[in-house]
């Protein structure tokens, strides 16, 4: 499903914070925006909205794939077209790194998802998140390249086909461009950069610097209007 040669811009939507309205609002500006994708999930949920959410997604904006992006084996739905399997391969839990997978395998297997391998590093951020609490892990120091690169290596040498570094939801900074040079120059697969991103401006450095994917949350839930300058600002590398 991703590539590694363009630059595309995924819109992550937590299914407990907008409402049905909203999420049809999203949807629409997302198609005449030319959003890549639409990342679904949270570190939560609590309100039962997953499933609607998706529906609303899927009919308002049908060109546009749903990728669940789980906080936990729990978020499932076959309404979605794929599903992110997360490994923390940045931590040292090993419920993050294996022992939920095990559980949520056979339900994947059914759901007849796209299930996408992917290699999870959290990178510090100046403030603790939410990921970071819930998969009682500490990020990967933001001025450590090396341990990053090490990290992402290892994730694509076990097989995983994508590596998502991940500043988490509501990030002080921005992971660092040149540690994003510095790992996509070290690795084959997609790579997709997440957290913090709050401007067109430095959602096109992120790109510049070598992200494949690039996930947008926080800014829409507050300025929603901006998701079309921020496509063609990631979009632009193409």
């Amino acid at each position: 499903m991703f590539q590694r040669k363009t630059s595309q811009m995924a819109v992550l939507i937590d299914p407990d914070k907008p409402s049905d309205d909203e999420i049809r609002s999203i949807a629409s500006l997302a198609v005449d925006s030319a959003v890549d994708y639409f990342f679904v999930g949270g570190s939560l949920l609590t309100n039962n909205n997953l499933e609607s959410c998706i529906k609303i997604l899927k009919y308002t904006a049908p060109s546009i794939p749903v990728v669940l992006f789980p906080g936990n084996g729990y978020q499932l739905s076959s309404r979605a077209d794929a599903f992110l399997f997360l490994s923390l391969i940045s931590g040292r839990n090993p419920e993050m790194l294996i022992g939920r997978h095990v559980v949520a395998a056979p339900y994947l297997k059914m759901s007849g998802l796209e299930i996408l391998p992917v290699g999870y590093m959290i990178i510090e951020s100046g403030r603790a998140t939410s990921v970071s609490y819930m998969s009682n892990s500490t990020p990967i120091p933001s001025d450590k390249n090396d341990i990053a690169i090490c990290t992402a290596m290892a994730g694509e040498m076990l097989g995983l086909k994508v590596i998502f570094m991940d500043a988490g939801s509501g990030a002080l900074h921005t992971i660092p461009e040149r540690m994003i040079a510095a790992v996509k120059g070290s690795i084959e697969v997609p790579l997709i950069i997440g957290g913090g991103i709050r401007t067109p401006e430095k959602a096109a450095s992120v790109a510049k610097a070598g992200a494949n994917i690039i996930v947008i949350g926080n800014a829409f839930e507050n300025a929603p209007e901006l998701m079309p300058e921020f496509a063609q600002a990631i979009h632009a590398g193409n």
